[in-house]
């Protein structure tokens, strides 16, 4: 998005070059202070830089780490960095005792098959690939021998954009341990002149603050860090060290023009961001999914993050809101202006917003889209006002017109291209590419929000984002007969603190001077920019060497174009497709760019042999089964991470238990082999009064074949003593019994039920939702086969929201693990399946074998699931849950005994 202006680097540097088994003594924290207490594990690291150097927005990344290894035996080194989402891996090489083992790109498919050529070979190395929320991860590991060297050296490249008026660099420092020589270099150049520049990191103490310099003078800015080792340690006699934390770097250039015109060695860039403009009035509608998948954090966020909202609305503006569920509701009938009166009306409403039924999507957005188009009909705004959508939803369209294709077609006929659709994503159960396309085929985006305690945050942030139009109709033109491969050059809206950048070569070699002409729509009347460019004298201006890499105008160009062709790309078809696949496969090879079309492989010597691994650019779309791509090297094993706090601790299956670990961005899941007929207790806490059993059924015969025969839970039981409520549920009916009150419902039904302190939403032949009071929330999941299926039966799972809601006491197979749970992954190494490797796990003072593996969460989609990676703990939790996994069997689905 053109308003969208961060720049991000993440280094988690631990492991980012380290020892594997470096983790033990880091994390037992048992050495003290002595002469060699670099040394860990016999691995120095020696020297760690992060240079940076921005020309013209346009920021190249190097990042150089530099080991020895001082045992006597070799060793394994792990290079790990987290990159920004926004940015293109360009190079990567290691150099090894003065041998380089360069990264080279090629297109997807080929580097896919040379991997898996090695994969057949045995010589398996890590796929590096992974993402998170604004970052992915590159991992690189390496063994070394006795007395050996090793660099690595990673350059990335990425065009920043302006976000409410500032540039901002994001360094996420975080080195675990002492390095001798480490060091943050920013250099700074900007043809237009740095108007402000900032730097500050949240580690920073009185002492390390005389090591942060920051300075700028005209066109040049800089910034540096660079702590000595005693000014590392967390104390004079410490061999921790202080880094750990965020160092940001902000920055602005002078706006004497509206716009600045650069052209470098044939290629051409605009910026375009004027200031001082009066702001258009608003038209927004609000269309948000009240669907019950939302009931918890989702609404709870959602209602938080309107209130902020409203507050914010200027008077000018004029708003609505739209709900849907199964049914679509509106606030008021048309939009109205943000008065005093109106926006009080709006926060009662906003607060009293509840979940309720399925996701009719479609008809939610259609009633968005008519309200807005009669709205200008009737002229019931103002003529000159700038007009958008904002949808939240996290789930897919199930009611109504439920078709993805469909209802894209009908979103864009009624919308005409008259006003942006952003769409906002709740969490990973949404098909986020559906969504995306929409975005963009209305001149929208689509954005991720990520389910934690600052959802309501992201949520203010997008919308602060596009809160302040001040252009509409945004149109910059060149001469057609000297320029070419010009990227987009027509905006919808132009936001305030934002800033609109388009490229292009120049094909006129005897052009003296470039003009561009920028029509626009302003708030009082139409406004016309004229902005010119010398040729001769630009050349004379960018003479400044020791900052300018390379043809980086050229450069820049490149890297926009192929993000606006793979953006093209996603909502286009057919031979369409294919040609913009073709013309960015094109440039990402010509340039050295690693797009999803590309892949860097990585040559590594293991065991005298030469291994391949490959750096893949995630894409967002990819991220809602939160994994990533599992890798396998031979010596140091990567695992995918659910990639997102989104996964809710449960039980399905047969029955797996997964729990979610969000301070890991993991899970730990494990089995429990009981007899058909036994009833667990799964959650029991005496504060609340709230209590959950389940019952195993197995299947319809005994399977000969198998060791160990399938259960299910076939009955659930979930007690409420303070509110005197309890609820059965099986694969054929729910019974409520309140008080002296039963009430019985099945499985055809659909049902949304509230009383008070109690919420039961049933979803027909899909699931449940169960809300009591300021509790825990449950969905139960009904899982259908065919019914004359000759073995498997009915059977349900349980998946708990809110569960910090319940006290500490809580206890029971999944109540155990609803408060702070921690482990540390040690050893990774090959499992008896290629794919699956082991691992040691230290919990609660035990030492376990694991594996990497996967289970199913079907709370959104009960049919199919969604893969979730965990860490397996074998032999029914042993090790992991409290006691032996008997002491969980109670007398019945009520009983709130456990042994």
């Amino acid at each position: 998005m053109a308003n969208h202006l961060l720049f991000y680097i993440l280094l988690a540097l631990i492991p980012a070059l380290g020892t594997s088994d470096f983790l033990i003594t880091q994390f037992r924290n048992i050495k003290k202070r002595s002469a060699d207490d670099l040394i860990v594990n016999g691995i120095e690291i020696y020297s760690m830089k992060i240079d940076s150097k921005v020309t013209s927005r346009f920021a190249h990344n190097v990042i150089t780490s530099r080991a020895v290894n001082r045992a006597n035996v070799s060793k394994e080194v792990v290079f790990d960095v987290d990159l920004p989402k926004t940015a293109f891996i360009t190079n990567f090489s290691m150099i090894i005792d003065g041998v380089t083992y360069p990264g080279t790109i090629k297109e997807k498919e080929v580097a896919k098959k040379q991997y898996e050529k090695a994969v057949s070979r045995g010589q398996t190395a890590g796929l590096v690939k992974a993402s998170g929320r604004k970052t992915e991860k590159f991992t690189v590991s390496v063994n070394i021998a006795a007395a050996s060297k090793v660099t690595f050296e990673l350059v990335y490249e990425e065009l920043l954009k302006r976000n409410f008026g500032k540039y901002e660099m994001f360094i996420k420092v975080k080195p675990k341990q002492l390095v001798k020589n480490f060091e943050i270099e920013v250099n700074i150049f900007e043809p237009q002149g740095i108007s402000e520049l900032d730097a500050q990191g949240s580690f920073i103490t009185n002492d390390l603050s005389q090591v942060l310099t920051k300075s700028f003078s005209g066109k040049k800015g800089h910034v540096s860090f660079k702590p000595t080792l005693d000014q590392q340690r967390t104390c004079a006699t410490c061999s921790t060290s202080l880094l750990d934390g965020d160092f940001i770097i902000k920055y602005d250039v002078k706006r004497d023009s509206p716009g600045d015109l650069q052209i470098v060695n044939g290629y051409f860039v605009h910026f375009f961001a004027p200031t001082n403009l009066p702001r258009f009035p608003k038209n927004v509608i609000f269309v948000i999914d009240i669907s019950g998948s939302m009931d918890g954090i989702g609404i709870q966020q959602t209602r938080q993050a309107l209130l902020k909202i409203l507050e914010d609305i200027k008077e000018e503006d004029y708003f609505n809101f739209i709900l849907f569920g199964t049914d679509v509701h509106i606030w008021k009938d048309k939009l109205v202006q943000a008065t005093p009166e109106n926006l009080k009306e709006a926060k009662e409403f906003a607060q009293a917003i509840s979940t309720r039924g399925m996701t009719n999507l479609h008809g939610g957005l259609m009633k968005g889209i008519e309200m807005l188009n009669t709205a200008y009909e009737t002229n019931s705004v103002p003529k000159r006002s700038a007009s958008i959508i904002i949808m939240l939803t996290d789930g897919q369209p199930n009611q109504g017109v439920s078709d993805p294709q469909q209802i894209q077609a009908n979103v864009k006929t009624a919308i005409q291209g008259k006003y942006p659709l952003y769409n906002l994503a709740f969490g990973y159960g949404i098909d986020y590419n559906f969504l995306e396309k929409m975005a963009l085929e209305n001149k929208g985006v689509a954005r991720r929000i990520y389910p934690d305690s600052d959802s309501a945050i992201q949520m203010e942030g997008f919308y602060d984002e596009v809160a302040n139009p001040m252009l509409t109709e945004v149109e910059l033109n060149y001469p057609e007969n000297a320029i070419a491969d010009l990227t987009q050059n027509n905006f919808k809206h132009y936001y305030d603190g934002s800033e609109i950048v388009v490229a292009g070569r120049i094909t006129d070699n005897d052009l003296n001077s470039l003009t561009a002409d920028v029509k626009a729509q302003g708030a009082l009347n139409d406004v016309t920019y004229i902005e010119q460019a010398d040729v001769n004298e630009m050349a004379k201006a960018l003479q400044e060497q020791e900052y300018i890499f390379g043809d980086y105008i050229e450069r820049l160009w490149a890297y926009l174009t192929i993000q606006q062709l793979l953006e093209k790309r996603t909502v286009a078809q057919g031979e369409e497709k294919d040609n913009l696949t073709a013309e960015a496969l094109e440039l990402s090879l010509k340039y050295k760019f690693v797009t999803p079309l590309t892949s860097m492989v990585v040559t590594k010597p293991e065991d005298n042999e030469d291994q391949s691994a490959i750096a893949d650019k995630p894409v967002e779309a990819e991220a809602k089964a939160a994994p990533g791509t599992y890798s396998a090297p031979t010596h140091s094993f990567l695992y995918s991470r659910p990639a997102s706090p989104s996964v809710y601790t449960s039980v399905d299956g047969d029955p797996h238990f997964i729990i979610s670990v969000p301070q890991k961005e993991d899970a730990i899941c494990f089995n429990i082999n009981e007899e058909t007929g036994t009833v667990l207790s799964l959650i029991k806490d005496p504060v609340t009064g709230i209590t959950v059993n389940g019952q195993l059924i197995g299947d319809k015969r005994v399977n000969n074949d198998a060791k160990i025969q399938n259960t299910y839970f076939g009955k659930l039981g979930i007690e409420n003593k303070k509110l005197e409520l309890k609820l059965e549920v099986t694969p054929e009916k729910i019974i409520i019994q309140n008080g002296r009150k039963k009430t019985v419902f099945s499985w055809l039904d659909t049902v949304t039920l509230r009383q008070e302190s109690l919420t039961l939403i049933i979803n027909r032949k899909k699931n449940l939702v169960l809300s009591m009071g300021d509790g825990a929330s449950f969905v139960i999941v009904l899982h259908q086969v065919w019914e004359k299926h000759p073995l498997h039966q009915n059977f349900l799972g349980l998946y708990t929201l809110d569960s910090h809601k319940l006290s500490e006491h809580t206890h029971g197979l999944l109540g155990q693990f609803f408060h702070h749970i921690d482990f540390d992954i040690l050893e990774i190494h090959p499992g008896a399946d290629s794919k699956k490797p082991d691992a040691t796990m230290m919990v609660k003072n035990n030492k376990l074998t694991v594996t990497r593996g996967w289970q199913k969460d079907f709370r959104k989609d009960s049919q199919h699931g969604v893969d979730i990676p965990c860490w397996f703990v074998h032999n029914n939790g042993a090790g992991l849950i409290d006691g032996v996994h008997t002491n969980y069997i109670v007398s019945s689905i009520f009983d709130t005994t456990i042994n």
